[in-house]
């Protein structure tokens, strides 16, 4: 849950879960205050609405969920009511932000706090901040995807080879993990539906 450049980046961090890990795609949510149209343009006001988070939080949280807050500036009131209504419903609740007592890390039960000081352009948390907001988010997923068993070692078993990228990483997963050639790993792939985990089983 996210506001501004903050909420953009858990949007597309989210949004990658699904074709880089193989889970289900309402597995992982990113909710930006504004809708998916603030992905593109600013909607102004949008994380100054706390009811709207409250709103988005009953739509898309269940108890037992994991639900992140994200703003560099921990003030956006949008996320903060969102963590709020989070708690009560019963999600475990953690946050990314820049600022060390702010109403955002008071509000969560896991506050991570990444202070990377003054930005070079007073006011613009898009840089240091939202640098340091998607290093946070690429930490907090890849340790979540490893923990739920979605990687051997340090291979994407279960990514879902869509397009021609990623099915030459599938068949070069299949190749090194197993010893063959390129054609017996297409093969192997092609005879367990693209599947990875199901092609390195089947040895």
């Amino acid at each position: 849950m996210g506001a501004g450049t903050s909420g953009r980046l858990g949007v597309l961090d989210a949004s990658e879960a699904p074709p880089t890990f193989g889970v289900e795609g309402d597995r992982v949510h990113g909710a930006i205050a504004g809708g998916d149209a603030a992905l593109r343009t600013s909607v102004e006001g949008a994380e100054d609405d706390p009811l709207a988070g409250e709103r988005e939080i009953v739509r898309i949280a269940r108890p037992g969920d994991v639900v992140v807050g994200l703003s560099a500036s921990g003030s956006a009131r949008y996320v903060v009511a969102a963590m709020k209504a989070a708690r009560a419903l019963g999600a475990v609740t953690a946050c990314v932000t820049c600022v060390r007592g702010s109403a955002l890390a008071d509000a969560v039960e896991l506050p991570i706090v990444v202070e990377v000081g003054p930005e070079i352009i007073a006011g613009s948390s898009r840089l240091k901040a939202g640098t340091a907001t998607k290093l946070v988010l690429n930490m907090l997923s890849t340790a979540a995807m490893i923990r739920s068993g979605r990687t051997k070692g340090d291979l994407m078993i279960d990514l879902r080879p869509t397009n021609a990228k990623l099915r030459s990483r599938a068949i070069r997963m299949v190749r090194d993990e197993l010893g063959l050639d390129e054609d017996a790993a297409r093969e192997k792939l092609e005879a367990s539906g693209w599947s990875v985990r199901r092609a390195i089983d089947k040895r």
